[in-house]
Formats: structure tokens, C-alpha cells, sequence
């Protein structure tokens, strides 16, 4: 867990968004980053009220994974939650 707690440190101080993607995509395999993309679709997705049944058609993903997105964003102080409604709606 080090490693992502200075991970996080890092891109906390990063202000240029270009910067942040190219290292992104450096980081990242390309299989990584579609898992990523597939995640935050589901995550948004479940936060706009999308059924699970609608998800998995939509983004051909299990159910297990959707249901583990879902318990995540029902979390007391949810992370996945809070940069939604906090983040998001700014881009």
C-alpha cells in the first residue's frame, strides 16, 4: 500500500492534466487502462440509478463486478461517491 499511497501523493501535487494522462498511459498497460474505463463507466452508470441487468448488457461485464461497484459506492464515505458528485460535474 506504499506504493499507492505515494502514488496518490504525487499526482496530488500535479496540476497539468496532459502530464497526468501521458503518465497514465505510460504506466499502464493497454488492457489495464480498458479495465479502468470499463470501472468508471459502471461506477457512473450505478450513480445515475442504471440497473445492473442494463450495466452488464451495456458494458459486458459480470454481475459479480458490478455488485462490488455497487457496495463500493453505497459505502459510508465512498470514495467512488464523493469524486463523482465532488469531481465530476466540473470536467
Amino acid at each position: 500500500m506504499d506504493a499507492i499511497k505515494e502514488l496518490a501523493a504525487v499526482l496530488a501535487k500535479i496540476e497539468d492534466r496532459k502530464l497526468i494522462e501521458d503518465f497514465l498511459v505510460s504506466i499502464l498497460t493497454e488492457n489495464e487502462i480498458k479495465e479502468i474505463h470499463s470501472r468508471w463507466d459502471l461506477v457512473k452508470l450505478l450513480d445515475q440509478g442504471v440497473s445492473q441487468r442494463t450495466i452488464a448488457r451495456k458494458l459486458g461485464l459480470r454481475h459479480c463486478k458490478i455488485t462490488r461497484g455497487s457496495k463500493e459506492l453505497k459505502k459510508k464515505n465512498s470514495a467512488f461517491k464523493k469524486i463523482i458528485s465532488e469531481y465530476l460535474p466540473g470536467l
